[in-house]
């Protein structure tokens, strides 16, 4: 499937992510040459983004939407290995090809770059490499803490996990304390399952329970309302940090 058409292009300065994307700490003149070798592409659910072994011509952040990393074993058995949130960076400068499949899990808007100019631009600007380093080392924090989750925590642990991961990230927040957040649940459940190890109804039955507890409401199946998110973060085994949301 083709990818959908080029949006209409952005200034930089605009950006919903700009704080926390790889381009945080680049000055106006740097946004400005950002700027001449990004586009912006839009993906609907369930359009790839990339498959696994494909030659990358770009790289770039994810702007709004969640899509998932999944890897296909020797059988055609997939599995989901991560999910991508609004500021995570898909793609690697210095290697060819892609690791992952990468599919939109709802509708994606992607920032790209250009890849080649893109890794010229970060030989010469330092701070934009120490940035991607950054974000790479949380990545692999965050993929060994999730290591914890699927092979120690409970069901009902994983379930509230997952939840305040993308709690936090669709607020924007990182520490301290958290108030009401609300947002929508970007996997079905099914999809939940598939990633967190679990069955379909081991997922239903243990979101009816968070809800029945009070630890969060439910409108319609996919809008989830968080009235205190330290009762979700001690649901979900964390520390008043977030664990290993870092």
């Amino acid at each position: 499937m083709m990818a959908a058409p080029v949006l209409t292009h952005v200034k930089c300065a605009d950006c919903p992510i700009r704080h926390r994307a790889v381009c945080a700490r680049c000055n106006a003149d740097e946004l400005e040459e950002l700027d001449t070798i990004k586009y912006y592409r839009s993906y609907e659910a369930g359009q790839p983004i990339v498959w696994s072994g494909d030659s990358m011509d770009f790289v770039g952040s994810v702007v709004s939407g969640v899509a998932t990393l999944t890897q296909t074993m020797e059988d055609g058995r997939t599995q989901m290995v991560g999910l991508l949130l609004p500021s995570d960076f898909v793609g690697r400068p210095g290697r060819s090809g892609a690791a992952y499949n990468v599919v939109a899990t709802n509708n994606v808007m992607m920032c790209c770059f250009r890849k080649k100019p893109f890794e010229e631009m970060m030989a010469r600007t330092p701070h934009i490499a120490h940035r991607l380093l950054e974000m790479t080392l949380d990545e692999l924090d965050a993929a060994r803490e999730w290591m914890l989750v699927l092979g120690r925590k409970t069901a009902r642990e994983k379930i509230a996990s997952l939840l305040s991961i993308i709690a936090r990230r669709d607020a924007s927040l990182e520490k301290g304390p958290l108030d009401r957040l609300e947002f929508e649940l970007p996997l079905t459940r099914e999809a939940m399952a598939d990633y967190l190890g679990l069955t379909l109804e081991t997922v239903s039955r243990q979101i009816s329970a968070l809800k029945k507890s009070g630890v969060i409401e439910l409108e319609g199946k996919r809008h989830i309302i968080v009235p205190d998110m330290s009762r979700l973060m001690d649901e979900a085994g964390d520390d008043s940090d977030g664990g290993f949301l870092g």
